[in-house]
C-alpha cells in the first residue's frame, strides 16, 4: 500500500536548484527540476528542466559602477564597435572571445582595479557579472 502512495507523491515532486552553472548549456541563474513517473511503475523516471522567470531571480551581487567599468574594458579589449550592447549577463563567448581573449580581459581587469585574480577564480568567470562580482569581492578583501 505504501508504494502507490510514494509513487503518487513522487509524480508531483519538484526541486528548485541554484545556480545553474552546474548544468551545461543553461544560462539562467536558477532553474526547476521536475521529476515524474510514467504509469504505475516507479522505474521510468523522467526529468524536465524549466527556467524560472527573471523576476524571481536574485539581483546581481556586483556594484553597478563595477559592471559598467568591466563592460568598457571588455569592449576595448575585444575591439568591439561602440554601439555593441554589453550587460551583466553577457557571456564572453557570445562576444567572440576565446580562452586567450578571456585571459587578456582578466589581465586588463587586474590592472584597472589594482587586484590579483588567482587562476582558479579566473576559470570561473564566464560573464561580465561574474567578473564584476569577483572584482568587488577582491577589492573588499584588499581594503579590509
Amino acid at each position: 500500500m505504501a508504494a502507490p502512495i510514494a509513487a503518487a507523491a513522487a509524480r508531483s515532486a519538484v526541486l528548485a536548484c541554484s545556480p545553474a552553472r552546474w548544468v551545461q548549456g543553461m544560462d539562467a541563474v536558477s532553474f526547476r527540476v521536475s521529476a515524474s513517473f510514467s504509469g504505475q511503475r516507479a522505474s521510468f523516471l523522467s526529468l524536465r528542466l524549466q527556467r524560472i522567470p527573471k523576476r524571481f531571480q536574485a539581483p546581481c551581487s556586483a556594484k553597478h559602477e563595477t559592471i559598467d567599468k568591466v563592460c568598457k574594458i571588455v569592449k576595448n579589449q575585444l575591439a568591439l564597435a561602440e554601439d555593441t550592447t554589453i550587460t551583466g549577463e553577457t557571456k564572453f563567448g557570445d562576444l567572440g572571445a576565446d580562452s586567450l581573449d578571456t585571459v587578456e580581459i582578466v589581465m586588463s581587469l587586474e590592472e584597472a582595479f589594482q587586484i590579483t585574480v588567482d587562476e582558479s577564480s579566473a576559470q570561473g568567470i564566464q560573464t561580465v557579472e561574474d567578473a564584476a562580482a569577483l572584482i568587488d569581492k577582491l577589492v573588499a578583501d584588499k581594503d579590509a
